[in-house]
């Protein structure tokens, strides 16, 4: 059994998905360019952008990175701060 894997470039991703944020259907985009709309959502989660308050752009990936990054240092002063604890009450 084979799978038909295209390769599409960043650029045509990304076009795809401003064509959907621009008010596109998931099923426009699939008639017209032949994308599948689990490979379109993939694309726009992985494509679409937040603009915060001082113009800085990130994408939904960067976004992921830094939860991850946010949860990993959460953990880690939750060990930093346990040999407090129990120096405290010693």
């Amino acid at each position: 059994m084979s799978t038909n894997k295209t390769k599409y470039t960043g650029e045509f991703k990304k076009t795809l998905v401003t064509l959907y944020q621009s008010g596109k259907t998931y099923a426009q985009i699939k008639t017209e360019y032949g994308v599948s709309s689990s490979t379109l959502a993939g694309w726009i989660k992985q494509y679409s952008e937040v603009k915060i308050d001082d113009g800085t752009i990130f994408t939904a990936k960067q976004i992921k990175a830094l939860q991850k990054r946010n949860a990993q240092l959460e953990e880690e002063n939750l060990i930093l701060k346990k040999p407090l604890q129990y120096s405290r009450h010693t």
